[in-house]
């Protein structure tokens, strides 16, 4: 049963997709039907098109369900133990310390969009773009700054030796090594490695580097965007 499936692999306030749950060799048909069901049941709740989620009631009988930035992180970058994604451009540049510009849309990279373009979830728009490498999980931090050396320029609100510390701190935290630049950096437009070049992040490669790897998406020092809410 559908209702069983769900309780035990979701939890109260996480979005669920219909993409997902179609890979379960449900028929769609029969699918929306029964989502329709347990909507009018009250088990399940809407979240928008093809979005759902099991409602969390707080002790004043209301109901919780996921935020904008949720839906967008498990559509788009991380589920689980699952990469597909992760910010990029200004996005990126704020998490990271290179920019102070806060971004009033929140720019991703992913596997999971054929085309780039907006993408409207709830009321918030995000742009989203296909990656030049396939991503996953053990190649999504270099990936990620790779992407942002393709116009570093553009992003940059400070000099270039703070810029390379902030790359430097990123790099060792991530567990970034050359080996792993050298494997993409060639599949990236000339702009990368004269950014790379620009940034000398060869020396800060040539050194002894170690650090834990936060899951990008996910609880970690490179996680949630600050956003521009005017």
């Amino acid at each position: 049963m559908l209702c069983n499936y769900i309780k035990e692999h979701y939890i109260e306030a996480e979005p669920i997709f219909l993409s997902d749950l179609l890979k379960t060799n449900t028929n769609e048909s029969d699918l929306n039907q029964q989502l329709k069901e347990l909507c009018e049941k009250g088990l399940l709740q809407q979240y928008d098109d093809e979005v759902y989620f099991i409602p969390k009631k707080t002790t004043l009988n209301s109901t919780i369900g996921p935020n904008v930035d949720m839906v967008a992180r498990y559509r788009f970058i991380s589920k689980g133990d699952n990469v597909d994604g992760f910010y990029a451009g200004n996005t990126f540049a704020n998490q990271i310390g290179i920019s102070t510009q806060v971004p009033y849309v929140i720019e991703i990279v992913s596997n999971n969009v054929s085309d780039d373009g907006e993408v409207l979830i709830g009321n918030r728009k995000f742009v989203v773009r296909k990656p030049i490498v396939p991503i996953t999980k053990e190649n999504a931090h270099v990936l990620q700054m790779l992407e942002l050396l393709v116009k570093i320029d553009a992003y940059l609100d400070c000099s270039y030796e703070e810029a390379r510390d902030k790359f430097a701190e990123y790099i060792s935290v991530c567990r970034i090594t050359k080996s792993d630049v050298d494997l993409y950096i060639t599949k990236y437009p000339l702009s990368t490695f004269e950014g790379f070049c620009k940034l000398e992040l060869d020396k800060i490669l040539a050194k002894k580097i170690a650090g834990n790897s936060p899951l990008l998406g996910g609880p970690g020092s490179f996680d949630q965007p600050e956003i521009n809410q005017d």
